[in-house]
């Protein structure tokens, strides 16, 4: 298992698949690399070498008690960047990840040559992604899971969890991860990452990044909305939009959000 040390962080689980110039791609709220599809899935890895790593707090990376802040979650990115020789180079942050990813620009300037940030928002003036930490604790595993699925893709209605079983299970299966519940700081980790979320804001920041920015979004994502992608790309002085057909989880559902994605970063 390839690790790291960084920072305060006696271990910082990354991998790496493909060949070409490199690409870091920085993953959403609670991603696990043990819980497939990951960013080593992505047709990414047919054109660039793909890193991608556990964040703090998640996964195979160290759960300390505190020090999660966006701050953190920047300078530990720069920190892996450093160490892995990756910088300067594209990098894409999905959701909660594209959060960093503006972070990281305002803080490392000259890092990332070029930034994709999917279903993700600016946070402050320009309009912050749905409050997950306003979910109420007294849901249950399933309640929490219909209720993320529809927030991600406001089409889906009560009744498609009956109608389309099949797919259903495999979301529902892929949501879970009760099963490492027992693992030191499993769900403390998660919990702070949320409780660092709801206090992103680089609104003011974003409007002196000149890096050459690609900024996409599902015109039926109640997470990361249609409103605050577009405010996103007209704070950037630098960016571009683009909406696709699908909810926050677009580029699975429109294959061509890769296809525009890679084209973008080959761009650089």
């Amino acid at each position: 298992m390839p690790t790291l040390k960084i920072r305060d962080l006696d271990q910082v689980y990354y991998d790496q698949k493909g060949e070409g110039p490199d690409v870091l791609v920085i993953t959403g709220t609670g991603s696990d690399l043990r819980r497939p599809p990951t960013p080593l899935d992505s047709p990414l890895t047919k054109h660039f070498r793909v890193t991608t790593y556990d964040q703090r707090g998640l996964g195979q990376t160290s759960k300390p008690d505190d020090g999660y802040t966006m701050e953190a979650y920047a300078d530990d990115a720069a920190a892996i960047m450093d160490a892995l020789e990756l910088a300067p180079c594209p990098v894409l942050g999905i959701s909660f990840g594209g959060m960093v990813l503006q972070n990281l620009m305002a803080r490392h300037p000259g890092k990332v040559s070029r930034a994709a940030l999917w279903c993700t928002s600016p946070g402050g003036a320009g309009g912050a992604s749905y409050p997950l930490d306003t979910l109420s604790p007294d849901l249950t595993q399933e309640e929490k899971f219909r209720t993320m699925i529809k927030l991600s893709d406001n089409r889906v209605t009560d009744d498609w969890f009956e109608k389309d079983v099949e797919k259903v299970e495999v979301l529902r299966k892929r949501a879970d991860k009760t099963e490492f519940y027992g693992e030191h700081n499993y769900q403390h980790g998660m919990a702070m990452q949320i409780q660092a979320r709801k206090h992103h804001d680089c609104w003011e920041a974003l409007a002196g990044i000149d890096t050459p920015a690609l900024c996409g979004g599902g015109t039926n994502d109640d997470i990361a909305t249609p409103e605050a992608m577009r405010n996103l790309a007209e704070r950037m002085p630098n960016a571009e939009l683009r909406l696709y057909d699908g909810g926050h989880m677009f580029f699975i559902q429109v294959p061509e959000a890769y296809d525009d994605l890679i084209a973008f970063f080959k761009a650089s």
